[in-house]
């Protein structure tokens, strides 16, 4: 996932995309735990996903209150 694909996106969007990864790479760590994991680059492609969306969200402007 490239940056220029989460920039458009909103807070509420990316925060579903977060969660959708984390949940990703729970389940490829309970694959890899129980010796079902077949492709093992996506496990740190779902990593570096996860970093770039946590990026995009860090960098968005502050809501003034």
């Amino acid at each position: 996932m490239k940056a220029s694909d989460l920039r458009p996106k909103t807070k509420d969007q990316l925060k579903e995309e977060l969660g959708n990864l984390r949940k990703e790479a729970f389940n490829l760590r309970f694959q890899k735990a129980g010796g079902q994991l077949g492709k093992t680059a996506r496990t740190r492609q779902v990593r570096r996903d996860i970093a770039a969306s946590r990026r995009c969200w860090a960098r968005r402007p502050r809501a003034k209150e």
